[in-house]
């Protein structure tokens, strides 16, 4: 009985001991939980006795006992119900461990079966019986707390394990199982170093000798990335270390995406002084351009190259707009949007990708199409991903391959199909495109991020993007986007708008050539103007002299359209009331912040003779009849603007 080490094998024992020394003709048995409030376990021999608790309260009650004649009187002075068969002489005896009742036995014999010294070897084999159920109860809280300690472990993600002086392992959780690669029972006992690959070896026995320093070392395997604590089990004991594996990867993996994204804003504010540099002699070239083919004078043969030049000019401010509207921070104003020039001012942004892809790109619009109801700076983001990322397809063949993107109706709304014949996805793969962080691209090519934004994107817009791909076939994406319920705002019409009397113009411009066209324009068109090189000359003039209107540029040196502005306000806030910023850098976020602050039209450069014209008749609309300057008149005809 001292071996066994399970209780229902020490109960049987006991039964069976004293069936064989003391040959009742039935035996109850019991063990309690709570100093006796509840009955754990039951046994009863022969099987059939229907309620053995009585007798069993009555010997944690009443303590040892032989009865020789029958029960009943004596359990109903304790107030028990005596049960059925109660005849005979019994044996009651209860099991005592550590001065606590666990629980008790009952045997019965026929009358006068029992004695004095048969109550004394029950008591001894109870005694036996109550240090083996007591050991079996200190071996299963161990067991419990060994199975609790492992089923905590095993929950934690974190890898760990407890390494010895000596280097062997004590214990270790399924994490390290699997990150090792072994079978957890495999590892108690072995080196760390049978299980570790080779190229941890240096960097974990760093880790053992720096333990409890706080400092970790970071190990690679695969696409995963680990950081390695060793820490004392106790500051006293430092017999054993437990090694702590952090798994980095995903942490590690939004770092890079957080790096990526602070480099994209250091090359947006870089876009913004480049926009500004290039928009600046691109005004130049596009004005004395438009002003030039409206000469009437201009020789047949310079008239040609004009226009070539005018063409040039404006397809690179396009470029250059369409980079600054993708890459400006807007808030997001959805309105009735066209978009073969949204698709066409896309394809000019990514152009330089495609042929360098071996790309060839095509646009199909459905004639007379509707307009969806969008954001276009967050849709062409959308269109430059999906292009983009097609073009990227076709690349990874090693062949030319084609794109075409077709825009057509859509039950209710339309839908826009970017098409490539590159190498296409299998099932798996495209269930998981839409997945943020998922990529197929080396390390280094790719964020995994595109797809996922650009599906955020068009739910926004209460659209939704399908996928449609075979491998070996390409892959077609389609974005499907409701129609606006709101009209568009028609363009006005230029002519309609032109001046009809003489203004006086300041310009001001820090850019010589900048000065030389607005003065001569405008005075083609029969107003005065009257051009400063800094927003210093610019104030002397404006609080001196009147002006219908003042053309100031925002980025200039030493005082700039912004102070020059500032303090306009402060001294003639009736003549700051007729300034209008040109600028050729709205991407930076302080610079568009004031501009709609200040509620009113400014002029993008490179800006054209048409958007002069309708600021210029703005200004007479606004103004009323009045001049500012009493010698004002009507143009003349022959320099009205547009004839």
């Amino acid at each position: 009985m001292a071996g066994t080490l399970r209780r229902a094998s020490v109960i049987d024992l006991l039964v069976r001991h004293v069936r064989e020394t003391l040959a009742p003709s039935e035996i109850a048995v019991a063990l309690f939980q709570r100093e006796a409030e509840t009955i754990d376990f039951v046994l009863g021999w022969p099987p059939g006795r229907s309620n053995p608790r009585p007798l069993l309260d009555l010997a944690t009650r009443r303590g040892p006992m032989l009865i020789q004649d029958g029960l009943d009187a004596l359990l109903r002075d304790e107030g028990l119900t005596p049960p059925p068969l109660t005849a005979g002489c019994w044996l009651i005896a209860p099991f005592v461990a550590k001065g606590r009742v666990t629980g008790a036995i009952a045997a019965r014999g026929e009358t006068g079966r029992y004695g004095p010294a048969d109550l004394v070897l029950l008591e001894g084999l109870l005694s036996q019986a109550s240090i083996a159920l007591e050991s079996a109860r200190l071996i299963d809280l161990h067991d419990d707390g060994r199975r609790t300690w492992q089923e905590v472990v095993d929950a934690i993600s974190p890898a760990l394990c407890i390494v010895d002086r000596s280097g062997a392992i004590r214990r270790a959780n399924r994490a390290f199982a699997d990150l090792v690669n072994a079978p957890p029972a495999s590892l108690i006992g072995r080196p760390w170093q049978a299980f570790a690959p080779p190229e941890w070896s240096v960097d974990l026995q760093r880790a053992l000798d720096q333990q409890g320093v706080g400092r970790e070392v970071e190990l690679r395997t695969g696409e995963r990335t680990y950081a390695v604590t060793a820490v004392p089990i106790s500051s006293t004991d430092r017999s054993a270390v437990v090694l702590l594996f952090d798994d980095q990867t995903e942490r590690r993996r939004l770092q890079d995406q957080l790096i990526q994204s602070e480099k994209m804003s250091a090359i947006g504010q870089l876009i913004a002084g480049i926009a500004h540099d290039l928009n600046n002699p691109l005004a130049s070239v596009l004005g004395f351009a438009d002003f030039l083919i409206e000469v009437p004078n201009v020789p047949a043969g310079i008239r040609e190259p004009l226009a070539v030049i005018q063409e040039e000019a404006e397809r690179a401010s396009g470029i250059v707009r369409n980079l600054l509207g993708f890459a400006r921070k807007q808030d997001h104003q959805r309105r009735p949007t066209a978009l073969k020039p949204l698709l066409d001012g896309t394809f000019v942004l990514l152009r330089n990708q495609l042929m360098a892809h071996r790309v060839e790109a095509s646009i199909e619009v459905e004639a007379d199409l509707p307009m969806p109801d969008v954001d276009p700076n967050q849709i062409q983001q959308v269109f430059v991903n999906l292009i983009n990322n097609a073009a990227q397809a076709i690349a990874s063949t090693g062949r030319p391959g084609t794109i075409t993107v077709r825009a057509r109706r859509w039950l209710d709304g339309v839908a826009i199909e970017v098409t490539d014949d590159g190498p296409g996805m299998s099932e798996d793969l495209a269930a998981q495109v839409f997945e943020p962080f998922f990529t197929t691209k080396a390390e280094g090519e790719g964020t995994g991020l595109g797809l996922s934004i650009s599906q955020g994107i068009v739910k926004e817009h209460g659209g939704r993007i399908m996928l449609s791909s075979e491998e070996g076939k390409g892959s077609t994406f389609s974005v499907q986007l409701p129609l606006s319920t709101r009209s568009p705002v028609p363009a006005a019409d230029p002519m309609s708008r032109a001046p009809t009397r003489r203004l006086r113009v300041l310009v001001v411009d820090d850019e010589p050539h900048i000065l030389h066209y607005m003065r001569a324009t405008l005075e083609a068109w029969g107003h005065m103007p009257v051009v400063a090189s800094d927003g210093q000359e610019a104030l002397t003039r404006a609080i001196q002299e009147p002006f219908d209107l003042i053309i100031s540029d925002l980025r200039m040196p030493r005082f700039g359209g912004r102070e020059f502005y500032e303090e306009l306000t402060r001294q003639n806030p009736i003549m700051a009331g007729r300034l209008v910023f040109s600028t050729g850098d709205t991407v930076r976020g302080d610079t568009l912040a004031f501009l709609e602050t200040l509620d009113r039209p400014y002029l993008h450069k490179p800006f054209s003779l048409a958007e002069l014209r309708t600021l210029l008749a703005d200004v007479v609309r606004d103004s009323g009849p009045q001049a500012a300057v009493r010698d004002s008149e009507p143009l003349p005809t022959d320099v009205l603007p547009g004839t």
